[in-house]
């Protein structure tokens, strides 16, 4: 009975010793392959998130610059409106824009997004107080040349241009920043 249990035990043992190390391996190669691919989507959602933020921060530019004077006036001035008609489409058209982008505050950070707040209260207080500077019924022409005129004083620093900076400025740090 002793010489039938070593027998098996000798046929046995080695096949386990290869199963063991079998296991051993191949799960070994199976962990290195799914870190692997881990880190591929890894790398691909960073890629992913750093083009999404780039985006986040090219529509907040534009809608900076959509939202200076100069572009304000040569998208909503119509001949013989009053100031008040024109001073409304500018603010209407900058509260809309505002709107169609609030949701790229989730991409960009905090300090941009108070900026970029900042900035679209500053010019909507700017038309507001120009143009409450008219009486009602006054041509835009009136208006118009009062907003450019303060917008080409040399001693006004524009909110547009520091936001655009702090956009700028974050938006550069992500694109060179190494991944």
């Amino acid at each position: 009975m002793l010489q039938q249990i070593l027998d098996i035990a000798k046929y046995i043992l080695p096949s386990v010793v290869v199963l063991i190390a079998t296991y051993l391996i191949v799960d070994k190669f199976l962990v290195k392959e799914v870190e692997k691919k881990q880190l591929a989507i890894f790398q691909q959602n960073s890629n992913l998130t750093v083009q999404m933020r780039l985006q986040a921060y090219e529509r907040l530019a534009i809608f900076v610059e959509r939202m200076h004077a100069t572009s304000l006036i040569s998208r909503y001035y119509t001949q013989g409106a009053s100031v008040q008609d024109l001073q409304l489409a500018m603010v209407q058209g900058i509260r809309a824009e505002f709107e169609h982008n609030i949701s790229q505050q989730i991409y960009v950070s905090n300090e941009v997004w108070q900026t970029v707040k900042t900035v679209m209260e500053q010019e909507i207080t700017m038309l507001n107080r120009i143009g409450s500077s008219f009486e009602l019924g006054t041509s835009a022409a009136n208006y118009i040349k009062a907003l450019s005129d303060f917008v080409l004083d040399p001693h006004t620093t524009l909110p547009t241009n520091i936001a655009l900076e702090t956009i700028n400025r974050e938006a550069k740090s992500i694109l060179f920043s190494p991944v």
